[in-house]
């Protein structure tokens, strides 16, 4: 397969995502925020959040499986609380919105929460940590997802990839932040594989006959009959604690479903409504404001003590350097500002495709 990298300017990206979502009618305040998540996750490196799931989010609007005019229900607002219902709508409309209204209660009551029901896939979650970041907080943002990963000593794909992502402020030049799946790679990562045409790293995904998989295109065809499951954070069985990524994956499952009254497991395949098929998945969101416990510049300086002092401890030989969470996506942030963001060629088909049944004919690419 050729796969010959291309660069793009990030924000010429970021502004063709817009477009795209303006293209599909979504109103142009919430094409803003999508394409800001999206770009945001590429920046940072994240591959498999950004550019990458744009067309996926064009299939399923153009399906009618997601709502373009996203209109959110109250369903609770407490003080510090609330309970909010996406209707299908965006999930990263939904998201973005959830957790700044938990900012903001958090800024009057020292924490914030918001629960949401029947949203939609959101994108990265760090962003909403980050959001909190930005405004002195810790961030913690959850989502449930399509069934992927086993329960221990299971085959069968029950829960999602659930990430589990907490950021917090410190006062170097970028937050602590760790946002991943609590299975050992995700379904995107899956995708990534089989784009560039490369196996699978080992003992990551397992069959319905309990042996390893590696060849991404058939794995993502096997998910498809949930006959492959993505393994959690510690592997297959309990030699090496696979129940840890299965427990830590069901506590992200009870915050984003138990609390909403919301789907979950095997109800985020599908569920056909009125002879429509959705694809729902609920959240979670928190914001702590540090203000109200030793205060923010204590909070910083003693995050970034423990984050300095992470970096200093003696370092395997064999290594170049110790790093903290968040750290590598911030260079990689610098890098990409400047670099451009990859494209390979299976992306780039991506966007000749939507550029092309959009008309967005005033984007000239180098492809």
């Amino acid at each position: 397969m050729n796969d010959e990298i291309v660069y793009l300017d990030a924000k010429t990206l970021q502004n063709f995502m817009r477009d795209v979502f303006i293209g599909l009618s979504l109103p142009k305040e919430d094409a803003e925020i999508i394409s800001e998540v999206l770009i945001a996750s590429d920046l940072r490196g994240i591959d498999t959040h950004g550019i990458q799931r744009c067309k996926m989010y064009y299939d399923r609007i153009k399906q009618g499986i997601y709502e373009v005019k996203t209109k959110i229900d109250i369903i609770k607002d407490d003080q510090a609380t609330a309970l909010w219902d996406g209707n299908c709508g965006m999930g990263h409309v939904i998201a973005y919105k959830a957790m700044k209204t938990a900012i903001e209660k958090a800024k009057k009551y020292g924490l914030g929460a918001v629960a949401v029901r029947n949203s939609t896939h959101f994108g990265i979650a760090g962003y909403y940590s980050l959001m909190a970041i930005k405004e002195g907080m810790i961030g913690l943002a959850v989502t449930n997802a399509r069934p992927s990963i086993p329960p221990t000593f299971g085959v069968e794909p029950m829960l999602g990839t659930n990430p589990l992502t907490v950021g917090a402020p410190t006062d170097e030049k970028f937050p602590f932040l760790i946002d991943c799946a609590t299975s050992i790679i995700q379904r995107g990562k899956v995708e990534l594989y089989s784009r560039v045409d490369k196996p699978m790293p080992e003992n990551t995904v397992v069959g319905d006959d309990g042996n390893f998989l590696r060849d991404p295109n058939e794995i993502l065809d096997l998910m498809l009959q949930r006959k492959a499951a993505l393994l959690p954070l510690g592997g297959k069985g309990e030699e090496t604690a696979g129940y840890k990524g299965y427990g830590y994956a069901t506590v992200v499952e009870l915050l984003s479903a138990a609390l909403q009254e919301g789907i979950f497991l095997r109800d985020t395949l599908g569920i056909e409504e009125n002879g429509q098929k959705r694809l729902k998945v609920g959240h979670f969101f928190l914001a702590i404001n540090t203000e109200f416990f030793a205060g923010l510049d204590a909070f910083k300086l003693t995050a970034g003590n423990i984050m300095r002092s992470l970096r200093s401890a003696k370092k395997d030989p064999n290594a170049e350097r110790i790093y903290t969470a968040g750290e590598k996506e911030y260079m990689a942030e610098l890098e990409r500002g400047t670099k451009g963001i990859p494209l390979n060629q299976s992306l780039q088909e991506d966007i000749k495709v939507m550029k092309e049944e959009l008309g967005l004919d005033s984007y000239k690419f180098p492809f």
